[in-house]
């Protein structure tokens, strides 16, 4: 980086605003461990007892539930910490973003569903995400949706997350604009915003240098960048194997 933008070397990263790195010859492993332990003993769930997952399968939240009425700034402390804490954590991200969804009126089994977040976090407080060296970097994409998972408006969701050979560095869980009215229209859509995303990454990567084999697919090359892409797919001459023979 230091090639491309003005920066100074002050040396390795070991925390910045609630990040932890740790940095070794073989991988980087980015973490909120200390951040997670002050977001439990902040909200009295210190000494909580874990769960497994952060949702109870098949469990619903709308906007009316008939509970009563929870304290609406706590909600909103409680879903914001973990809204940050998603920096490290993809796999709450469906569950912090489900909550963010209510943070007008929340209801008792709102916060009843936020507190178990937080039991799931006392149990996983020093897990985040591990980058590992000599990884091919290669750009991956999984996408998923979930037709009309909102009980108020009928609404999907859409999921997404790459990679570039380890841990993922981008990923996403958000209401789809448009009710679907199909499974199967509810994918499209989310294939469309995985696509998206997945195009603005080439063109950031390709900044850095770092460009996809696909190109060899969309555009005339030079020589040298074509033959080296033709490699990549695994499209050789037999002699160039060990102990070849003609065809």
């Amino acid at each position: 980086m230091i090639r491309q933008y003005e920066m100074t070397d002050l040396g390795l990263l070991y925390h910045f605003l609630g990040l932890g790195v740790i940095q070794t010859e073989s991988y980087i492993f980015l973490h909120q461990k200390k951040y997670a332990k002050t977001l439990l003993d902040k909200f009295g769930f210190k000494d909580c007892k874990a769960v497994a997952t952060p949702l109870a399968m098949n469990e619903k939240l709308s906007k009316e539930d008939g509970s009563e009425q929870a304290d609406e700034g706590v909600y909103r402390q409680i879903v914001g910490s973990l809204l940050y804490l998603t920096a490290t954590r993809p796999n709450i991200m469906f569950a912090a973003s489900l909550l963010a969804r209510f943070m007008h009126g929340p209801t008792r089994k709102h916060m009843g569903t936020a507190k178990r977040v937080l039991r799931y976090i006392q149990g996983t407080f020093d897990y985040g995400i591990a980058y590992e060296k000599g990884k091919e970097a290669r750009l991956i994409g999984y996408c998923d949706s979930d037709w009309s998972r909102s009980e108020d408006d009928m609404r999907s969701t859409s999921g997404y997350a790459f990679n570039l050979g380890s841990g993922v560095f981008s990923w996403a869980s958000i209401k789809q604009s448009s009710v679907a009215l199909s499974t199967a229209e509810a994918e499209y859509v989310n294939v469309a915003e995985a696509t998206a995303q997945a195009i603005w990454l080439r063109f950031v990567l390709s900044d850095f240098g770092e460009e996809q084999t696909a190109d060899i697919f969309t555009k005339a090359l030079a020589r040298d960048r074509f033959e080296y892409l033709r490699r990549k797919l695994g499209v050789i001459s037999p002699k160039h194997l060990e102990g070849s023979v003609e065809i």
